[in-house]
């Protein structure tokens, strides 16, 4: 698998990352992750990403893979403490949510600290980043970033703090590529991207019952991209090709439960990178058909 410089960071990370919401929120068996992890870790991969609030996500890759830490880089969030949907920024919130995240994923540090979505109002408010800085000076953390997406990520690049970005960037969510990128690759900060095939939501016929992947199903129907009529795997690879293929990007997080779905997704990149017209003509359908409320999706 190719491997990228991430940032100014001393890591050096596979282009295809774990996710671990999937497996929290889809309450996945222990069996299951057992199955799925160390076959992953065999097949090159060394990024999993997490989140407390992610249900039983962290406890899981904790009693699977936390005798194999010296085999991957570890990140997680905080910022919704214990469940999803409850908000938290104080400073001893989020300390105290860190400390839970490294009992449960059965190590004294991880390789990085997001905060979770955290709204542009809060991060000029500056408690989040005392707090996060707090955690890197006691070491919980190597370093520390920001996940989220618009206005909010374009503040958490032009405020300085942060050694990374995680936010959407995808087929049918691309004001990344724009708004916070370029600035994110000139101030060397590394670049995760989350929802990488846009929740493959070109898979179904009609509108999706659930609300997570609604939004980009309504999008790529009028984006009717022509590549997603064919082949289904063809076009998972060109989507996840398109997103490893934006500037500054270093690595994908795609989430998945099956067993055998992580080395699926790192086998449709080697076709090798995608074609440049190819990526032109995707940014070309994209400014041709974006609404202006076709921001990034949390």
């Amino acid at each position: 698998m190719e491997m990228r410089q991430f940032g100014q960071t001393d890591m050096r990370v596979g282009v295809l990352g774990f996710g671990g919401a999937e497996i929290g929120f889809e309450q996945a068996s222990a069996e299951q992750v057992k199955a799925l992890l160390p076959t992953a870790l065999d097949g090159g991969l060394n990024v999993i990403d997490t989140a407390e609030c992610y249900l039983a996500s962290e406890e899981l890759i904790g009693k699977t893979v936390s005798d194999q830490r010296r085999r991957y880089f570890l990140f997680t969030k905080c910022g919704h403490p214990q469940r999803p949907g409850v908000e938290d920024w104080r400073k001893k919130s989020l300390l105290d949510s860190i400390e839970r995240s490294l009992l449960r994923l059965k190590t004294d540090r991880v390789d990085l600290i997001h905060l979770h979505t955290c709204s542009e109002q809060e991060l000029r408010k500056g408690e989040v980043i005392e707090a996060l800085k707090e955690a890197r000076e006691k070491g919980y953390t190597r370093y520390i970033g920001y996940s989220g997406d618009s206005s909010a990520a374009r503040y958490a690049v032009e405020c300085g703090v942060f050694d990374s970005l995680q936010t959407s960037v995808n087929i049918a969510d691309q004001e990344a590529i724009e708004l916070t990128l370029p600035l994110a690759r000139q101030r060397g900060m590394a670049v995760i991207a989350k929802r990488p095939i846009a929740n493959a939501a070109w898979r179904y016929s009609e509108k999706p019952a659930n609300s997570y992947h609604q939004e980009y199903w309504e999008r790529l129907q009028k984006l009717d991209y022509d590549f997603l009529k064919g082949d289904p795997k063809r076009a998972a690879s060109i989507a996840l090709r398109f997103t490893l293929s934006v500037p500054g990007v270093q690595t994908a997080i795609v989430g998945t439960k099956n067993p055998t779905r992580w080395r699926e997704n790192a086998e449709l990149l080697e076709a090798g990178p995608l074609p440049k017209e190819q990526f032109e003509a995707i940014r070309a359908r994209w400014k041709q058909i974006a609404e202006p409320s076709w921001i990034g999706q949390t």
